[in-house]
């Protein structure tokens, strides 16, 4: 059994903040990072988590990511806020973009954020489920290194590409959180798999000659598999193009891997879409949410996406969240 230690939200979040400012990176961006991190953890979302605190400090100190960034922003349009993350955390970004991203929302109905020249944002729905407490339905698109191919053939294309949709509910919580990649299962988790030593589930990977794997190795050497098959191609492509065609970002296929201290920054991007549904909808949009929770919990065992986050997070408060007690040791250790 995996030895671990119970935390809560506000000591993940300190520890967190502690490490990325050890390894080089300003408080001004280690802040959003470390209270995303703790989010995270609360959500269950591990892979995303504290997991990911020596890789990004790892990356700081050998350059892939500029702890030191000031992202800068632009208004082209009205309805257009865009941030250059200067090749720094894309939270730092995100924060600063959704400082004017949510006010040009309710102003205007609708407003988008292009994010480029970014880089691994973790886990997106956290970023869209601010913005639903903000009132708003918050859609997100991230690109990622290529790791998934094209239908019909064997290398790589385009990355695990995440979207996710948040919807507002009653109490400031999300209704609804969908947030999926377009990979069958997040490319982390093969490689929490590698790491550990562990066999993936046949379905999650292909190796380089495109035949289904248990070896995450393999898997990570070959290529994710899509989603749904070709449908999880489509999905890829489409967060292709919100996510880096048009924000201005690099392409998966020429981004540097999120992983490993090789390539320099991916220079990745986000494009978040932000709506008020009261001035799409009038009153209709709450009536018409009703009707679609109804109908999924008014039937024995199912359930929306997000609910299974929620709980979890219920319970974080609290009672903390277990960790890895190995995590925390690499962690630690960052500090001296």
């Amino acid at each position: 059994m995996t030895e671990t230690r119970t935390m809560t939200l506000a000591e993940i979040e300190d520890l967190s903040f502690r490490a990325l400012v050890a390894a080089g990176t300003s408080e001004a961006n280690a802040r959003p990072l470390a209270v995303a991190t703790a989010a995270t953890e609360a959500d269950g979302v591990a892979s995303h988590g504290l997991a990911y605190i020596p890789i990004y400090a790892e990356h700081v100190q050998c350059g892939k990511v500029d702890g030191q960034a000031a992202p800068v922003l632009s208004r082209p349009r009205p309805g257009v806020v865009a941030v250059d993350a200067a090749t720094g955390f894309a939270h730092s970004a995100i924060d600063m973009g959704f400082q004017e991203l949510i006010p040009a929302a309710r102003e205007q109905g609708i407003a988008v954020l292009a994010i480029r020249n970014s880089y691994n944002c973790g886990v997106l729905g956290y970023h869209t489920a601010r913005l639903a407490r903000a009132g708003l339905v918050g859609l997100g698109f991230t690109n990622a290194p290529a790791s998934i191919a094209p239908s019909g053939g064997k290398k790589p294309v385009v990355g695990t590409n995440p979207f996710s949709v948040a919807v507002p509910g009653e109490g400031g919580e999300p209704e609804m959180l969908i947030d999926q990649s377009a990979s069958t299962i997040a490319k982390s988790e093969v490689m929490k798999h590698a790491r550990e030593g562990k066999e993936i589930p046949l379905g999650w990977a292909l190796d380089a000659d495109g035949n289904p794997t248990t070896d995450p190795d393999a898997g990570l050497k070959g290529s994710m598999a899509p989603s749904g098959g070709y449908k999880g191609v489509g999905v890829a492509l489409l967060t292709e193009i919100m996510a880096a065609a048009l924000t201005g970002a690099t392409l998966g296929i020429n981004a540097s891997p999120f992983s490993g201290t090789a390539g320099g920054p991916p220079k990745t991007g986000q494009m978040f879409i932000a709506i008020d549904p009261a001035a799409t909808s009038n009153d209709g949009f709450r009536t018409g949410m009703a009707g679609i929770v109804e109908a999924v919990r008014g039937q024995e065992g199912a359930h929306l996406p997000g609910d299974g986050r929620r709980a979890k997070r219920l319970q974080a408060r609290k009672d903390g969240v277990a960790v890895s007690a190995a995590t925390l040791a690499r962690i630690e250790a960052l500090l001296g």
